[in-house]
């Protein structure tokens, strides 16, 4: 009796493949068991949050979260390290958006009417406006002058032909204070002349790059 028993529970085996099948399917389409060996990547992805409005601690604040962003995003898309825009528009208004100098510029970054117009800026008391040309400025400088962030500073201050004209800062008071000033304040000489990609890298910009550096 306990032979005749067991050939039919033998046989029975020629269902496995089957059965194992059907169960590999199941759960993996429900997600039980297998949901944690099998998809490790888009686990990966619902663990991992990017935060829209970060910044940088390293680098430096208005004291206005929303002017932060956009002097930070207009960096990332030209490749200009924020706190170099910063120290700019430090020294050039304090943050203050409706500055105006007594030679006629104009705004945060302290744009001249011509300068405005030549970076697509058309109303240079437009806060974003005013930093994204002023910011293609400044990259446009470094880019001339190899990225030497002093000779790209008195371009800024006196124009790019009065640095040609002395083949170097230009010997007046207020240019040479003005670079000395921005230069300690950022503390750097040379500002490398990368793509954005490049520079979101090198100066730390993305979150993923500055949590990988803040664990090294």
């Amino acid at each position: 009796m306990n032979a005749t028993r067991f050939v039919p529970r033998f046989r029975s085996f020629k269902f496995a493949p089957f059965t194992i099948f059907a169960l590999f399917l199941f759960t993996n389409l429900t997600g039980i068991f297998f949901n944690q060996a099998f998809a490790p990547d888009a686990q990966a992805q619902m663990t991992v949050s990017v935060d829209e409005d970060f910044i940088p601690l390293d680098v430096p604040s208005s004291g206005d979260h929303e002017l932060d962003l956009i002097i930070f995003r207009a960096g990332k898309r030209h490749g200009v390290d924020p706190r170099f825009i910063h120290a700019v528009i430090w020294q050039e208004s304090k943050y203050k958006a409706q500055a105006k100098s007594h030679a006629g510029a104009q705004g945060l970054m302290q744009l001249m009417p011509g300068t405005a117009r030549r970076f697509g800026c058309s109303d240079a008391y437009d806060t974003e406006a005013n930093i994204e040309a002023g910011t293609k400025y400044l990259r446009w400088l470094l880019k001339r002058f190899n990225g030497n962030v002093s000779l790209a500073l008195a371009g800024y201050n006196a124009g790019e032909g009065s640095v040609d004209k002395y083949n170097g800062i230009p010997p007046y008071n207020e240019t040479q204070n003005y670079v000395r000033i921005i230069t300690s304040r950022y503390g750097k000489y040379h500002h490398p002349v990368l793509t954005p990609e490049q520079a979101r890298v090198e100066f730390h910009l993305s979150q993923e790059v500055a949590q990988l550096q803040s664990t090294l």
